[in-house]
C-alpha cells in the first residue's frame, strides 16, 4: 500500500526519531510517500529548497495517490490538521496515534466521527503492533 505519513514539521521536530522508526517499520511491507517526515536533518524550518506553494502541491498529489494515511499527532501540528481533514474529504482511511503520556489529542479531530481509528500508545513497539494490524484490516 501507499502510505501518507503525517507528522510534524514546522510545529517542532521532538518526535522526529519516533518518525523515523515508524517510517522504517512501514517501510518493510508498504511504500511510504512522505519518508523525508523521518529525516533526522530536517528541522523545523522544513524544506527550505521548495516553496510553500511546491510543498502543498506536493503533498497534495501525495494524499489523492495515497491508500492510507498514518498520522502521529503527538506533537501538535496545524499542517498534520489540514492533512486529517483533506484525508476525509478524499475518503481516504486514516490511523491516528497519539503517545498516551502528551495530552489530548484535538477536539476537532477527536470529535469528528470519520476519523474511527485513533489509538494511543505508550511504545514504539505498542505502535508498530497497532499499525501492522489496522493495515492488515484495510489491505485489498
Amino acid at each position: 500500500m501507499k502510505i501518507y505519513f503525517a507528522a510534524s514539521i514546522r510545529g517542532g521536530r521532538q518526535e522526529r526519531q519516533l518518525y523515523q522508526q515508524l517510517i522504517l517499520h512501514l517501510q518493510q511491507q508498504h511504500q511510504v510517500l512522505t519518508e523525508h517526515i523521518g529525516d533526522l536533518q530536517l528541522t523545523a524550518t522544513g524544506q527550505t529548497q521548495l516553496s510553500d506553494q511546491a510543498i502543498r502541491q506536493r503533498d497534495i498529489s501525495w494524499l489523492t495517490a495515497c491508500d492510507v494515511v498514518v498520522a502521529e499527532t503527538t506533537q501538535p501540528s496545524l499542517g498534520v490538521g489540514y492533512e486529517l481533514a483533506y484525508a476525509e474529504k478524499l475518503g481516504k482511511p486514516v490511523i491516528i496515534l497519539q503517545q498516551s503520556k502528551h495530552g489530548r489529542l484535538s477536539a476537532m479531530i477527536a470529535g469528528t466521527a470519520y476519523f474511527n481509528r485513533i489509538f494511543t500508545y505508550t511504545t514504539l513497539t505498542e505502535a508498530t503492533l497497532i499499525l501492522q494490524r489496522e493495515l492488515a484490516l484495510l489491505a485489498p
